[in-house]
């Protein structure tokens, strides 16, 4: 697992750097192109980043209806 995470910090690096530099978005600031670069797969791919948030729409609420319980 670790390995994965190194990797994918390593991949997260050089995107960024494009992105500030020469980027559609290099006008807004680094913190900006930061965050799009650690979801980079979703930036490269839309329709992934979409199912992604699907993904993690339906979760929130399957989290919401079981785990969430009104106190009386």
């Amino acid at each position: 697992m670790k390995k994965i995470v190194v990797c994918y910090v390593v991949l997260i690096l050089p995107f960024w750097i494009y992105l500030a530099n020469w980027g559609a978005s290099a006008y807004r600031g680094a913190a900006y192109n930061l965050g799009r670069a650690v979801f980079w797969p979703g930036v490269l791919w839309p329709a992934l980043g979409q199912m992604v948030g699907g993904v993690i729409v339906i979760g929130l609420l399957l989290y919401a209806t079981l785990f969430m319980r009104t106190r009386r």
